[in-house]
């Protein structure tokens, strides 16, 4: 660590002369900052051998017991450095808790625990607010120490960077009590001796880092996390693993709670309370980004409004906020918790749609005429208020009833245009099931489903994207910044796989044509049988490249857009923010801060830094998209796997989603998780690898497992901490795989066969189909 000394006056007045053993003790204790070789002989005004002498001291005082360290700072044996670094280790109600960072595995005393005293500001209203709150478990932080009658005080100076090189596993003992970190990452095989232990016990979920530069040296224990099977460890664990910061800073917190007092200037919002504007979101939303409003026009078509939270009146560039917002890219939603990209009285209160209230809106008419077209756009900062927050299937079965009131029932016929136009431009048709996890109040999994798919869902889905057109377009009309939702065509490299993947069912794919979704869609379209189609529907997915943000247009692909951008979610999304705030300056939609918010950053449009390089942020929040999309499968895969460990043994209906040299990738239809099938139980016979048509071929019986084939299998192992299944075959015959088939391709029609290859070890790329991430 880079420290700059300040000597302290109270060391100008110590004797000259290499110091005794004492001296050097007494500077250790008073010193301000690291006391190390080089302060302990400027202290004492040393030179030439005169340093030699004190290095051979030191080393003795070292051997004899009385001080530990090194040559950047040394410290009495058994206390404490008076400036170090120390690492929250515990965090109970108003204490938090932490430990030296640099203490040694084999001290032969347990680190001491030191309380970080609170350090009290003043809050909006003069209440003392603890920015301590900042901090958590892991943090690390440079504080001066103090040593009292009560035990060790710290008293933070700053907080620093976290180390990248942290370990999550789960503490297990052999049979000689040695400790081993088991790792919960399904991708890593083996685990890791353990060097300190921190305290830790048997069947504890740990946070470690190395403790040593060689991997001999394992590693260490530095945050107990507790049960790993207990409700809420799940998506703790994703959290931790991916590094999703999840505890605001103070100051973005203050800053937020300051926010949300701005008023809403009502002579310069478009004034919208009187339109009956509705909010269909998922029964158990979290927020309320978007809510819609239609009537006829009188000619055939409809108007309609496209209301969003006005985000930007609140979050400012530049500020704290804004800050924290650009660090997490997008909120991260789990089962049991949302981890927001603003804090809670933004996202859940002020900023959200809720039924009743008055609330900022950023607001997108929009003319749709009578082919579904939308002829016209304006923004408008207004106000609204939502007349309803409704649930997918309430809003569902009102209309399905007939007892829908009449503005719901306009935004179906709107909705109904919009459809008409959808099906004209023919968007990529792949429809996946998405999975749920529903928790009881205790926080475990009282059911794992398939949410239903609903024309409620399609209703607002099509509003939304008509939305984000606009709002691409509006921007490209004042020649403004855009970040763009891009979705290339799939590349040439994965269109020849596809084309092989076809040739083996006798279909052909010609390179040469424009590749457009409709091409694929008919292609699907045109096949009889549903095993056939499920297999070539795999395959197609597999073809697509993923979406992600870039200033620069590339179409989206998948949704058959020339101009498409995110407009609609900014309370979860910061690329929805961007655009908005580009609005804001291309339609003159500035409100400056009330003059009594000095404290609030003034304008509400795109930073300078950020209008002058959008790739670079677009990339920040394209990561950190991937990085959510990551930690919610696989905290998705971590529940199921918990839902069935109390099942294994029992057969169930899957489908084959990956086809290796070494065995089959298969997921229970209905649940999803993939499970390994190890080729090896498949049988006694050999089988081949066909690369080429993803398949495993038996090289005496001319079985074949190949993608998207349903099979019956058993559940042999399901690992709650790494969310892994293991599937075995039915009744394993002498000769014969035993696995039933249900759906047997004999009626199909013949399929060629390709050259065995060898197959790359390691689980096939999973491209899933965008969904709400459109």
């Amino acid at each position: 660590m880079a420290c700059i000394m300040v000597r302290s006056k109270l060391h100008t007045s110590l004797p000259q002369g290499l110091p005794t053993r004492q001296q050097v003790l007494d500077f250790i204790a008073s010193s301000e900052e690291p006391a190390g070789k080089r302060e302990i002989a400027r202290a004492f005004g040393l030179k030439g051998t005169e340093k030699i002498a004190l290095k051979a001291l030191l080393k003795d005082m070292a051997e004899e017991g009385l001080i530990d360290g090194n040559r950047t700072a040394f410290h009495r044996l058994g206390g404490v450095p008076r400036v170090t670094v120390l690492r929250v280790v515990e965090i109970d109600d108003d204490d938090v808790l932490a430990i030296p960072d640099s203490w040694q595995p084999d001290d032969a005393t347990p680190p001491p625990r030191l309380r970080i005293v609170e350090v009290r500001a003043k809050g909006p209203r003069g209440a003392g607010r603890d920015k301590q709150a900042a901090l958590k478990l892991g943090d690390r932080v440079l504080a001066r120490t103090e040593e009292t009658g009560s035990g060790w005080l710290a008293h933070p100076m700053k907080k620093l960077p976290a180390t990248n090189d942290q370990v999550l596993g789960v503490i297990e003992l052999d049979g000689s009590g040695k400790g081993w970190l088991a790792p919960v990452d399904k991708r890593v095989r083996h685990s890791v001796p353990i060097a300190d232990l921190g305290g830790a016990e048997e069947g504890q979920l740990v946070l470690a880092e190395p403790a040593g530069r060689s991997p001999r040296a394992g590693v260490k224990v530095t945050v107990v996390l507790g049960d790993p099977l207990a409700p809420r460890s799940f998506s703790l664990i994703a959290i931790h693993k991916h590094g999703i910061p999840f505890v605001f800073p103070h100051a973005t917190i203050e800053e937020a709670e300051r926010a949300a007092r701005l008023p809403l200037s009502e002579d310069m919002r478009e004034d919208l309370t009187h339109l009956p504007i509705v909010a269909i979101d998922p029964v158990d939303a979290r927020d309320h980004d978007d809510a819609i409003w239609a009537e006829p026009d009188g000619s055939g078509g409809y108007r309609a409004v496209v209301a969003i939270a006005d985000v930007s009146f609140y979050v400012r560039p530049g500020g704290a906020i804004d800050r924290e917002a650009r660090k997490r890219g997008n909120s991260v939603y789990f089962p049991d918790r949302v981890v927001p990209m603003l804090p809670e009285v933004l996202s859940a209160d002020v900023c959200s749609l809720k039924a009743g209230e008055p609330r900022a809106a950023m607001a997108c008419h929009l003319a749709i005429d009578a082919s579904g077209r939308v002829t016209g756009w304006r923004f408008t900062r207004a106000r609204v208020r939502i007349s309803e927050v409704i649930a997918y299937e309430k809003a569902q079965a009102r209309i399905d009833e007939d007892t829908a009131e009449p503005h719901l029932v306009h935004l179906w016929e709107a909705w109904r245009l919009l459809e008409k136009a959808r099906h004209a431009r023919d968007p990529l048709e792949l429809e996946l099931p998405e999975r749920r996890v529903v928790l009881d109040q205790q926080g475990r999994i009282a059911e794992v489903a398939i949410r239903e798919r609903l024309d409620a869902h399609r209703v607002v889905e099509d509003f939304m994207i008509a939305a984000n057109v606009a709002a691409a377009k509006a921007l490209e009309a004042k020649v403004a910044p855009v970040v763009y939702r891009i979705h290339e065509p799939p590349s040439r490299e994965k269109l020849v796989a596809l084309k092989d993947y076809l040739s083996t069912f006798d279909r052909k794919l010609a390179l040469g044509q424009v590749i457009t979704p409709s091409l694929f869609n008919r292609m699907l379209k045109d096949i009889a049988d549903e095993t056939e189609k499920a297999l070539i529907m795999e395959a197609v997915l597999r073809s697509q490249t993923q979406a992600y943000y870039g200033p620069r247009n590339a179409g989206h692909f998948g949704l058959a857009l020339g101009s498409y951008a995110h407009f609609t979610s900014p309370i979860r999304r910061y690329s929805d923010l961007l655009v908005h705030r580009a609005l804001v300056d291309a339609y003159d939609l500035e409100q400056p801060r009330p003059p009594a918010s000095a404290d609030v950053p003034a304008l509400s449009g795109l930073a300078d830094r950020d209008r002058s390089d959008l790739a670079r942020v677009s990339d920040a929040i394209s990561a950190a998209e991937r990085r959510a999309m990551e930690a919610e499968r696989e905290t998705i895969d971590r529940y199921v796997a918990a839902w069935l460990s109390g099942r294994v043994g029992e057969v169930f209906d899957t489908r084959i989603t990956g086809v290796q040299k070494f065995g089959l990738f298969a997921t229970i239809i209905g649940l999803g998780g993939d499970g390994l099938v190890p080729v090896s139980t498949l049988g006694i016979e050999r089988f081949g690898y066909d690369e080429k048509a993803q398949r495993l071929i038996g090289e005496e019986t001319g079985e074949e497992f190949t993608i998207g084939m349903i099979l019956k299998l058993r559940l042999a192992e399901a690992n709650p901490l790494t969310g892994a299944l293991k599937f075995e075959p039915v009744n394993l015959l002498d000769g014969a795989s035993g696995i039933e088939r249900r759906g047997d391709r004999r009626d199909a029609p013949p399929r060629k066969s390709g050259k065995y290859q060898a197959g790359k070890r390691g689980r096939p790329g999973n491209i899933r189909h965008q969904g709400r991430r459109r």
